[in-house]
């Protein structure tokens, strides 16, 4: 464990989160969950009885009332803006709709030439001005207690479901235009990746702390396919983002295989799921760059024993090094028990928080 010098007086949830971010020293490890924001907490299955997810999305003081639930409920060290990375599809003139239990569908898919010339790059304040008005309202209701996570998802992953048109197991149609059509698929990536570097700007003038790229289907390519197709566009907009001096977290699935190459996109933490261990993850993506994660959603289903042992696993593999932010390697699942999670942040922050005053 690397001792740390600190002072007596417990660090802000948002402090905390925004030193690991720049892999400073902190009083204990800053916790947070993705989809921690609504799925398991009662008070957003009430919301949720008399509105539908685009309409507590689009609507800021919705928006923020759930985006702030947790921060009360579970004691995280940041919130995470509740939206739907869909958002930005409709200022680009991309209709969609959320089906229940099946996810984004796309009636008109982006197939030909001339779909993506009809394509619109307007400023995101008008596109999405509901999200900016949400990211203000949360960080004066915040006032410092946690930081505020804004996000996007990533051009590969908006650019497969609008190819497919809904959720695919093989991405079939986005690899046939990548590998068969390979202009028309960067023709396309540019124009996602600007549309995302406006959304994500406006996101961080709006009062954002942290930005987190979600690669949600990256895991279906391999390194080589990575490279070519995908990284020219993560790599600018990390670059566009870094460059408003917030700091920025890389998230994929199943993307063991990628790490080196999603470290070298430039952003300051890499987010890693159960798939692979923290410490040789770290070791892959370097240690001049954060890791976040990763234990897996599924544990938290199981008993407490179970979950807290995993949990320990993980921060022995931190070795108190700066830079980790814990949290779970994907989404909360709808049947975790809230209680059980608060626990969870209780004890990431009471054992590393001990260890970092024993200086083991």
């Amino acid at each position: 464990m690397i001792a740390q010098d600190l002072s007596a007086r417990p660090m802000s949830g948002e402090a905390r989160m925004l030193a690991a971010c720049r892999r400073q020293p902190t009083d204990s490890t800053p916790v947070w969950f993705m989809r921690q924001a609504g799925r398991c907490l009662a008070e957003y299955r009430e919301l949720r009885r008399k509105y539908d997810i685009l309409t507590l999305a689009k609507t800021p003081e919705l928006c923020a009332q759930v985006t702030l639930m947790p921060v009360d409920a579970l004691g995280v060290d940041a919130a995470v803006m509740f939206a739907d990375i869909m958002l930005p599809l409709g200022g680009m003139g991309v209709e969609f709709f959320i089906e229940p239990e099946i996810g984004p569908i796309i009636p008109h898919p982006i197939r030909t030439r001339a779909d993506i010339e009809a394509i619109r790059i307007v400023e995101a304040e008008e596109a999405t001005p509901f999200v900016f008005e949400a990211i203000r309202i949360v960080r004066r209701e915040l006032a410092g207690r946690a930081a505020l996570i804004g996000f996007a998802g990533s051009p590969f992953t908006l650019a497969c479901y609008m190819i497919e048109g809904r959720p695919s197991r093989d991405y079939a149609h986005a690899k046939r235009m990548m590998y068969g059509e390979p202009e028309l698929w960067h023709g396309l990536m540019a124009k996602v990746t600007e549309v995302i570097v406006r959304y994500l700007r406006g996101q961080v003038q709006a009062g954002a702390q942290v930005i987190q790229l979600f690669d949600s289907w990256v895991g279906i390519l391999g390194p080589d396919e990575y490279a070519e197709y995908v990284l020219p566009y993560s790599r600018r907009i990390f670059s566009e983002v870094k460059a408003l001096g917030v700091p920025t977290i890389h998230f994929g699935t199943g993307a063991a295989s990628l790490l080196e190459l999603m470290a070298e996109a430039g952003p300051d933490l890499v987010s890693v799921d159960w798939r692979v261990r923290l410490d040789e993850a770290w070791e892959r993506i370097g240690h001049d760059r954060g890791i976040q994660g990763n234990l897996d959603p599924a544990a938290m289903l199981a008993p407490w024993h179970y979950v807290e042992k995993k949990a320990l696993d993980i921060l022995r593999r931190a070795n108190g090094r700066p830079g980790h932010v814990f949290n779970l390697g994907h989404g909360v699942l709808p049947d975790t028990d809230p209680g059980k999670l608060r626990m969870l942040v209780d004890l990431v922050h009471e054992s590393t928080s001990r260890s970092k005053e024993e200086g083991v």
